[in-house]
């Protein structure tokens, strides 16, 4: 199935033909459908008006450079920030990690966005687009973060998505824009980038999204468009029965499969149980592409686990105090 990307802050006539494809899981919202908080919510609102049956709401709204939403929500720190305290402490750390994700989870659930694509457990070695996304990167305290954020996060009610796998940030190239190879061994990488990602599974995160690297010693083809990491290590090695994501197919990287309708089906023939096509203009040809392989426009499970509840009296009170919490953060920590 498929989420796809909106032109701006109305839904259009053609995107409501859009989101009544049975192919559409839902959508994926950036700065360019936001103006304000009250806006959000109506569009939100107009957007499952249109369709007859459930779908996805989902933002990226990390913190940092990565949150789509900014006025009339929490300023979130990047999550290397939190990386940043745990050297110097790493209680306060963890604490700040946990106010961090309620803080997210909760605002976004309020306006009822589903999830986020969240968090970057990619290590932090110097990728040109993780950059200061990632949380450490030493592998043991990304792991205990991790750990942290997606317990917090799943508390508040929106479930987590763990995102690149196998792991996007021990490769310099940016995927926006260049092909990413990862020479490394499968020793290295099991050993150092897959234990954040056993961290979070542990601490039961319903998602994981692909990363379009290559890694040549293991496959050929990008992690997202790969049987051997998406089948062998992620659903029979690790045992996840969560939803896997791919990333954007508008993407430099994901060019490896060939065109639109060439990247979403070797995703969906890896494994992927949804196919992100966050550029409006990639949408006309995507669902061409998938014309006839999905006929109901009803979600699978493993979709419809990635919807949670609207937050609660309690949900909004613990509010309060992790926005307390993170203003907490000292200066020095932040601007680093």
């Amino acid at each position: 199935m498929l989420l796809i990307g909106l032109a701006s802050t109305e839904l259009q006539a053609i995107e409501r033909e859009w989101l009544a494809h049975p192919a559409v899981a839902g959508v994926v919202l950036f700065k360019r459908n936001f103006a304000t908080r009250t806006q959000i919510v109506d569009y939100i609102a107009s957007i499952r008006a249109a369709r007859a049956h459930p779908l996805l709401i989902s933002v990226d709204q990390e913190g940092g450079r990565v949150q789509r939403f900014v006025d009339g929500f929490t300023r979130l720190p990047p999550l290397a920030c939190l990386g940043r305290l745990f050297d110097r402490d790493p209680a306060l750390a963890l604490d700040m990690t946990r106010a961090h994700a309620q803080v997210m989870a909760t605002e976004m659930r309020a306006i009822d966005v589903d999830m986020s694509f969240a968090p970057v457990v990619d290590l932090g070695r110097g990728n040109r687009a993780i950059g200061d996304r990632a949380l450490h990167a030493d592998p043991a305290v990304a792991a205990a973060l991790t750990e942290a954020y997606v317990s917090a996060q799943r508390a508040a009610g929106m479930a987590a998505t763990l995102k690149h796998f196998p792991g996007h940030g021990s490769v310099l190239e940016d995927t926006h824009v260049d092909v990413a190879c990862d020479p490394r061994t499968w020793t290295q990488i099991e050993a150092h980038d897959l234990s954040p990602f056993r961290a979070g599974l542990a601490a039961g995160a319903e998602a994981v999204m692909a990363a379009h690297v290559i890694y040549p010693a293991l496959d050929a083809q990008p992690a997202g468009y790969s049987r051997f990491w998406l089948q062998a290590i992620l659903r029979e090695q690790l045992g996840f029965a969560g939803a896997i994501f791919s990333d954007d197919i508008g993407m430099a990287a994901a060019g490896a499969a060939g065109g639109v309708a060439a990247r979403i089906h070797a995703h969906l023939d890896a494994g992927c149980d949804a196919v992100l096509a966050c550029h409006p203009e990639l949408v006309p040809e995507a669902l061409q592409a998938v014309n006839g392989r999905f006929t109901e426009a009803a979600l699978p499970a493993r979709l419809l686990a990635m919807q949670g509840a609207l937050p609660d009296e309690h949900h909004i009170a613990a509010l309060s105090q992790a926005r307390a919490t993170l203003e907490l953060l000292p200066e020095d920590v932040f601007h680093a």
